[in-house]
């Protein structure tokens, strides 16, 4: 089986993968995992599709992506059918949209978060009820959220939260936020949210940024509970759940997405956690560096 056929396969059944990841409730108890196999799936299938792509283009030099792309180059009878040219075509549009898209999702949120700052500077205010650094808002309305950034991020509450919760469902909410700070999971969301926005009209693609937010949510809460016990962030879940907060701000990640089901999905997790089997979890831990490694070797196989 040539290399263009082999990643046809894979480009086919890392939607597949993603489709059945999506449905999938054992991620629930390993989010790191889960974060990492929706990664690996997500840069698996960009790898596959151009490379099939690049590979049906190249057919004509029987070399392989590596192999035939200098012999396109060098070509002077001109082997390239219409055919060959549209493929060619398409993994050069798919590539330009991809990077595209992923650069103007990376403009829009650093702009977003710097006009967001400039705000905060206006209007926040430090309050001796939560500790030093964090940001508080005089707004009724329930808000608690991470302003993620190179050198320093902000946590923000409002005093709507300080009111809804006790000091200590205050700290629970409040590791939470610094869990999504120290572990950037601003970056991970990135890819996820430029997909969506270059294939706005697939069901599939909205799934999976939703199944992602999810788990780094659910990786915040696992991090927040090694210093509060899990209950403080269960209760305050319910009661930000019940205030109906509205949305975080564009470029910012909130202690609670909007939903019963994400809410209740993390409340009980909290409270009953269960852990992964061992086969699952070492299948998955295998599963990220073949997805990522096997596409791109295959670039060097000839046809």
């Amino acid at each position: 089986m040539t290399g263009t056929a082999l990643l046809a396969l894979i480009s086919i059944g890392t939607i597949g993968g993603a489709h059945l990841l999506s449905r999938a409730r054992w991620t629930w108890h390993a989010p790191r995992t889960g974060i990492a196999l929706w990664q690996a799936l997500g840069l698996g299938w960009g790898v596959a599709t151009i490379g099939t792509l690049l590979g049906l283009a190249l057919l004509p030099y029987h070399q392989g992506i590596v192999g035939g792309l200098p012999g396109m180059f060098a070509d002077q009878a001109g082997r390239l059918a219409a055919g060959h040219v549209a493929a060619l075509l398409a993994a050069i549009s798919l590539t330009a949209v991809l990077v595209v898209m992923l650069v103007y999702a990376v403009v829009r949120v650093v702009r977003a978060r710097r006009r967001h700052r400039a705000l905060l500077a206006l209007v926040s205010r430090s309050d001796s009820a939560v500790p030093r650094g964090t940001l508080v808002l005089d707004h009724p309305g329930a808000a608690a959220y991470c302003v993620p950034g190179v050198r320093s991020s902000k946590v923000v509450v409002s005093a709507g939260t300080l009111a809804l919760l006790d000091p200590a469902e205050l700290a629970a909410v409040l590791a939470h936020e610094r869990a999504h700070a120290r572990e950037r999971h601003d970056l991970v969301l990135l890819p996820f949210a430029s997909l969506r926005q270059v294939f706005p009209q697939i069901r599939l693609v909205g799934n999976c940024l939703d199944a992602v937010e999810l788990l780094i949510e659910m990786a915040a809460d696992d991090r927040a509970r090694r210093h509060r016990p899990p209950r403080e962030l269960a209760t305050a879940l319910l009661r930000f759940a019940a205030a109906r907060p509205a949305a975080a701000p564009s470029g910012t990640l909130g202690v609670a997405k909007t939903g019963d089901i994400p809410v209740m999905a993390r409340v009980n997790r909290l409270l009953d956690p269960v852990p992964v089997g061992r086969p699952t979890r070492l299948a998955a831990t295998v599963a990220v560096p073949l997805l990522i490694s096997v596409p791109v070797l295959l670039y060097a196989l000839p046809h």
